[in-house]
C-alpha cells in the first residue's frame, strides 16, 4: 500500500511540475513561433527580391539599424518591438473553418455555372453573382447515396427569359453538364413564381423483349414508360421473372386519333426493332406488308409467314406492292360504302386489319427519282388518308436526319410519333411535334426513345427488344423470343457458317391475292 501511495504521490508531483515548467516555458514557445514567422517571412521576402535590388535594400536596412543604435534606448527600443510583434504572430490562431463538403462543392459549382446566364450586372441585388453564394438561389436539393445530384429546385430573376425556348435551353444544358450527361433529366419550369425544378429520372428497363402483351382490340404495345406515362399496368416476362410495367399503347382503328405511325431515329437506335416488335404483335389478327427500303434484310424471317402478304427490298417490288395497298385501300372503302346503303355485316376482308410496315423509304425514293419511277411515298396517300376507316394502318420508320425527305403527306397523316436514340432539342421538336421537357442523356441503349400520341404529351420509351433472329451477335436469349412470336409455316431457314439463306415457300401470296 505504501508503495502504491509512493508512487500516486510521484507522479501527481510530475505532473505538477510539468505544468509549472508548461506555464513558465509557455511565453519563451510563443516569442520562439513568432521569430520563426518572422524570419521564414524574410527568408521569402529575400528569394523574390530581384538581384539588382537586393544591394539597395540592405544599405537601407543598415541605415535603418544605425540611425535606432544613436537614439537613446534605441535598442531598447527595437528589441520590445521585436519582442512584441513575434509574441503577436506566435500567439495561438483560432481554429481554422472545416473544409466544406462535397455536396456544397457541387452545389457551388452549378451555382457558378449558371451565373452567366441568371446573372446581370446592372441586377442592384443580384441573386446570381460571381462571388455569390448558392444558399440563396437554391431552395431545395437532394444527392444519392454515390453522391450525384437527383433533385435540384432553384429561383431565378423576373428579368430571365424563360418564355424563350433557347434561353430555357442554355440552363437546361448547363444543368445536365453539372449533374451528368449519363442520365435523363425533366425540367419543370415554374414561370409564375420563377422556379425550375431539376429531376434526374430513373433509367427504364432494358430487359424486356418482345412477347404477348395483355391488350384490347386493335391496341400494340410500342414499349415500356414511365409510372406516369401510362394510365395502367400489364403483366409480362421482364429478364425471366414475372413483372408489372406501364406501357405505351398505340391505338389503331377506325376510333382511332393516330391510326398511323411515324418512328424516327438516329443510327442503330432501334427503328427496325420497333418495326418487327409491331409485326410480331400485329400478325395474330391481320396482315402485313413490309418495305425494306435499307436492303439489308433485316425483316427476312417475316418471309414466307402467314399473314406477310409481301417483304420487298427493291424498287421495282415496293412500287407493286404499295400499289396493290393503294388498291386494297379503295377496294375495302367500296365494300363498306355498300354495307352502310344496303345494311348487313361488314365482310371479313374489310375488317380484317393491314398494316404496311415501311423501312427507311426514302431510299427508296431516292433511287426512284434517279430512275424517274414513282415515289414509293407518294402512293401512301390513298392509304394514309383513308386508310383509318377500313384497318388500313401505315407505319414509316426513317433516319432522324431524313426527316425533311419524308413526304408532307406523310407527316401531316402519321400523329404517332416516335423518336429513338439521343437527339437534339430542336430535332426532337420536329420529329414529335411538341418540345420535349426531358433531356436525353449522352448514350442511349437501343430502343430507348420517346414517344406521342396524338395531342398528348411526349412520354419516355423503352421498346422490346426484337433483333433478326438470323443476326448471331444478338443474345440468343432474344432470337429465341423473336422466333417463339413467328407464325408457323413451311418457311425454312438454312444458316451456313458464312451465308445465310431464305428459302421461300411457292405458295406465299402475293400482293394480289
Amino acid at each position: 500500500m505504501s508503495l502504491n501511495r509512493t508512487l500516486v504521490r510521484g507522479r501527481d508531483l510530475a505532473r505538477t511540475a510539468g505544468d509549472h515548467a508548461a506555464d513558465m516555458l509557455g511565453p519563451l514557445v510563443v516569442l520562439g513561433r513568432g521569430l520563426l514567422h518572422h524570419t521564414t517571412w524574410v527568408r521569402a521576402w529575400w528569394k523574390r527580391t530581384p538581384g539588382d535590388r537586393r544591394g539597395p535594400a540592405l544599405l537601407l536596412a543598415a541605415a535603418v539599424a544605425a540611425a535606432v543604435a544613436v537614439l537613446p534606448y534605441g535598442l531598447l527600443l527595437a528589441a520590445a518591438g521585436l519582442a512584441a510583434s513575434a509574441a503577436w504572430a506566435g500567439r495561438d490562431r483560432a481554429p481554422a473553418e472545416p473544409a466544406p463538403d462535397a455536396t456544397h462543392l457541387k452545389l457551388q459549382a452549378v451555382y457558378a455555372a449558371l451565373t452567366p446566364y441568371l446573372g446581370h450586372p446592372d441586377d442592384p441585388k443580384p441573386l446570381y453573382a460571381h462571388d455569390g453564394d448558392h444558399t440563396a438561389a437554391f431552395t431545395a436539393w437532394e444527392f444519392d447515396a454515390e453522391g450525384r445530384l437527383t433533385m435540384l429546385e432553384l429561383r431565378y430573376p423576373p428579368y430571365f427569359r424563360d418564355s424563350e425556348a433557347a434561353s430555357r435551353t442554355r440552363v437546361e444544358q448547363v444543368l445536365q453538364g453539372k449533374a451528368g450527361r449519363s442520365r435523363e433529366y425533366r425540367f419543370i419550369w415554374d414561370e409564375e413564381i420563377n422556379r425550375l425544378r431539376t429531376e434526374a429520372l430513373a433509367p427504364l428497363p432494358d430487359d424486356i423483349t418482345v412477347q404477348r402483351f395483355v391488350t384490347g382490340p386493335g391496341e400494340l404495345v410500342l414499349g415500356v414508360t414511365d409510372p406516369d406515362g401510362s394510365d395502367r399496368t400489364i403483366p409480362l416476362n421482364q429478364g425471366g421473372t414475372p413483372a408489372h410495367q406501364p406501357p405505351v399503347v398505340w391505338r389503331t382503328g377506325a376510333r382511332a386519333s393516330d391510326a398511323h405511325l411515324l418512328a424516327l431515329g438516329t443510327p442503330r437506335s432501334g427503328t427496325s426493332t420497333l418495326l418487327r416488335a409491331l409485326a410480331l404483335q400485329a400478325l395474330p389478327y391481320g396482315d402485313i406488308v413490309v418495305i425494306d427500303g435499307a436492303g439489308t434484310g433485316e425483316h427476312g424471317c417475316l418471309v414466307g409467314r402467314p399473314g406477310v402478304r409481301r417483304v420487298e427490298t427493291s424498287l421495282h417490288g415496293a412500287v407493286a406492292a404499295l400499289q396493290w395497298a393503294a388498291g386494297e385501300t379503295a377496294r375495302r372503302l367500296a365494300a363498306l360504302e355498300r354495307v352502310r346503303l344496303g345494311g348487313g355485316a361488314l365482310p371479313k376482308s374489310v375488317t380484317r386489319p393491314l398494316w404496311l410496315l415501311l423501312d427507311h423509304p426514302t431510299e427508296l425514293s431516292e433511287l426512284a427519282h434517279a430512275e424517274g419511277r414513282p415515289d414509293p411515298q407518294d402512293l401512301l396517300e390513298a392509304p394514309l388518308r383513308q386508310g383509318r376507316a377500313v384497318r388500313v394502318c401505315v407505319v414509316v420508320a426513317e433516319h432522324l436526319g431524313a426527316l425533311d425527305r419524308i413526304r408532307p403527306v406523310v407527316r401531316a397523316a402519321a400523329r404517332g410519333r416516335v423518336v429513338l436514340g439521343s437527339p437534339t432539342p430542336e430535332q426532337a421538336e420536329a420529329a414529335l411535334g411538341a418540345p420535349l421537357d426531358i433531356t436525353p442523356p449522352a448514350r442511349t441503349p437501343p430502343g430507348r426513345g420517346y414517344a406521342r400520341l396524338g395531342g398528348a404529351a411526349p412520354v419516355r420509351l423503352q421498346v422490346p427488344a426484337a433483333p433478326d433472329p438470323l443476326d448471331e451477335d444478338a443474345p440468343a436469349g432474344q432470337r429465341d423470343a423473336v422466333i417463339a412470336l413467328l407464325p408457323h409455316s413451311d418457311t425454312r431457314v438454312e444458316a451456313a457458317a458464312t451465308t445465310t439463306t431464305l428459302v421461300k415457300s411457292p405458295a406465299q401470296p402475293g400482293p394480289g391475292a
